[in-house]
């Protein structure tokens, strides 16, 4: 088949996307270099001025960052150990590690709600073990926050670095083991290294998620504001669509440049691209 004619069968989508995405974010970030019909910065010139609201940036980038790394430091082990199984526990595993994801975020939160309360499973458990006096206060804080989105995210990664690790040959390690190389050593300077495309991809799909998301932040972070839930407030509670419509710019800029920089990371990690 020609290429002219294959275009044909992605025009139906990229008509949809062009429409139904790329116009209306184009036409909100527009309105935000907009003043009384001139051309101004000042909307971005008091946000970064404003310390609450840089306050609320520095704070969901720390949380996103930390959700991504604690994502990677699980996923990589269970990933490694699922990419080398065979037949069904390999299904098996796979789809154990793929259910969260069929489950609502909201329900979710609500579950870690109820093991996180102050008078949730946790703290009953760790009273009636006797290693607290009294209940830890581990809900409606940036630590539950993270627990959450972690739970959240974490499938992506496993998915991710499962599809690269399959193809790692298991000569390469025993090779390196036969020159003297510990298991450890070997998965460092080998199989971590062949990992690093699953391991970017993964690590976009999780920070720009932790980034963007509402409902967990929302249900578990109780006081402790995310750029999406200062979004949502200023939309639909105070209904300031200009400051709506800058802060959405401002995620979508900062997106951008996180997955340039994680692609940026990626090339220089991996020069063989």
């Amino acid at each position: 088949m020609k290429k002219n004619k294959a275009f044909l069968f992605l025009l139906p989508g990229l008509v949809f996307l062009f429409l139904f995405m790329i116009i209306p974010i184009v036409l909100i970030i527009r309105s935000t270099f907009s003043d009384q019909g001139q051309i101004s910065f000042n909307g971005y010139m008091e946000f970064f001025k404003n310390k609450y609201f840089i306050q609320i940036l520095i704070n969901t980038l720390k949380v996103s960052l930390l959700t991504t790394l604690l994502c990677i430091v699980i996923s990589l082990p269970v990933a490694y150990y699922i990419a080398k199984l065979h037949g069904r526990i390999k299904s098996v595993l796979i789809g154990l590690s793929v259910f969260p994801l069929l489950t609502s975020a909201i329900v979710r939160s609500f579950s870690w709600m109820i093991i996180l309360g102050k008078k949730g499973l946790l703290n009953e458990l760790l009273l009636n073990l006797h290693l607290i006096k009294e209940p830890l206060n581990l809900l409606y804080t940036p630590t539950s926050m993270i627990i959450g989105l972690v739970h959240l995210f974490l499938p992506l990664m496993i998915i991710s670095l499962v599809g690269v690790m399959e193809n790692i040959s298991d000569d390469l390690v025993q090779a390196a083991e036969s020159l003297g190389a510990s298991r450890f050593v070997a998965f460092r300077k080998i199989i971590f290294p062949l990992c690093v495309p699953g391991l970017i991809i993964g690590s976009i799909l999780v920070f720009v998620g932790s980034l963007t998301a509402y409902t967990t932040p929302a249900l578990l972070g109780g006081k402790e504001q995310v750029i999406s839930v200062y979004l949502y407030q200023n939309a639909m509670t105070l209904n300031d669509w200009h400051t709506a419509s800058s802060v959405a710019t401002i995620m979508v800029a900062v997106t951008f440049t996180i997955v340039g920089l994680m692609n940026l990371a990626a090339n220089k990690l991996n020069s063989r691209g």
